[in-house]
């Protein structure tokens, strides 16, 4: 991994500030408790880590973005989380990391960040080594001009989960997340013991995508697909002109009835138009739709076996969320959280917590 001890701290849109013997706090005890247990765990055929491996990165600094700089996070959460960079795949990637036990990588949606993970973190953490990254292109991972079809995403954390010494993982994703770690599942059959995809009817390509008409409610939540996927400056300067009015929007209109906290908005808001730049970034993935479609379109065919739980808040995608993969995997599960639109994780934190802990007990006791 590419990481240069007692460097200078620097900050730009493709690397990350990254804070390396400038007096910055190191692995936090816990943390360094928890490399040296997956290492010890390893040898007895336990969950794969190694603590040369979990201490092979560097602590991020407290640029924007980072969980040292997040409003309003739990009470505790810098006791146990802490940001780092990680060189991986090419690209520097963010994550927020801490916890014991079993890996399970939590990957955000659009337009969020890990921050978006903030209120199940620390209880997930008391059962499993949990890594909250930032996507290609959003908060403080790298944005590069390309790389952001789902082949290119899925890789992505493939190398993170790598370089931090997991060889086997659970992964949940929400909304894009769902679409990059059905790519991660079904492209490293071998690394991802079971998958959760919340807030998105299937991953695209697997069922048909819906038409340019729609009728009006599903137009005024999906009309931002095809906007964000075209591929001119036009779409970046529209949108950083008045940035604020475009996400509260998106969060308004896929709420379902039951906003974010204010804190949150303003956050993403900010995380999102810091710059010409970050903005760009954070519409790579859409730009690279079609790629995405046709390497999906291939990948339904050979199904995946591991167990699937498909989240979907009742105000939103609901039940489509496991129906919309079940063409493309054998053992698919459902829970639809009463209402609550898209943002099941920041909206109904409660409740999406005790179906992963239900779902992901087998894999924390290395049942299956």
């Amino acid at each position: 991994m590419d990481v240069s001890a007692g460097s200078t701290s620097r900050r730009d849109d493709d690397d990350p500030e990254v804070l390396s013997g400038q007096g910055g706090r190191g692995l936090s005890r816990r943390t360094f408790a928890t490399a040296a247990a997956a290492s010890a765990a390893s040898l007895l055929g336990g969950w794969p880590a190694t603590a040369a491996a979990a201490s092979r990165h560097d602590r991020v600094g407290d640029g924007f973005g980072s969980a040292s700089t997040a409003p309003h996070l739990p009470k505790g959460f810098d006791k146990t989380f802490t940001s780092h960079v990680i060189r991986a795949n090419g690209i520097h990637q963010h994550a927020v990391i801490g916890g014991d036990g079993p890996p399970l990588l939590l990957v955000h949606g659009w337009p969020q960040n890990w921050y978006a993970w903030r209120l199940l973190m620390p209880e997930l953490a008391r059962r499993f080594t949990v890594v909250a990254v930032d996507q290609r292109g959003i908060g403080l991972t790298s944005k590069p001009q390309d790389g952001y079809d789902s082949d290119s995403l899925a890789d992505d954390l493939a190398a993170l989960m790598d370089e931090l010494g997991h060889e086997r993982f659970a992964v949940v994703g929400h909304d894009t997340g769902y679409l990059i770690g059905y790519a991660l599942a079904a492209d490293h059959r071998d690394r991802v013991a079971r998958f959760v995809g919340a807030e998105l009817p299937g991953p695209p390509g697997v069922v048909p995508g819906p038409l340019l008409f729609l009728d009006d409610a599903l137009n005024n939540r999906l009309w931002h697909i095809p906007f964000n996927r075209v591929d001119d400056d036009l779409i970046v300067d529209m949108v950083r002109s008045n940035a604020d009015a475009y996400y509260r929007y998106e969060f308004t209109i896929q709420g379902g009835g039951v906003t974010l906290p204010e804190c949150a908005i303003e956050y993403y808001v900010k995380l999102y138009n810091r710059s010409k730049h970050t903005l760009r970034g954070t519409f790579g993935l859409y730009r690279a739709w079609a790629e995405t479609v046709a390497q999906n379109s291939l990948r339904k065919d050979n199904k995946l076996m591991i167990p699937i739980l498909g989240i979907g808040g009742a105000n939103s995608w609901g039940p489509a969320a496991a129906g919309g993969i079940r063409p493309a995997a054998s053992d698919v599960h459902s829970l639809v959280i009463p209402g609550v639109g898209h943002r099941v994780a920041e909206q109904a934190p409660k409740q999406m917590l005790a179906g992963l802990l239900s779902f992901l007990e087998p894999y924390r006791t290395g049942k299956g």
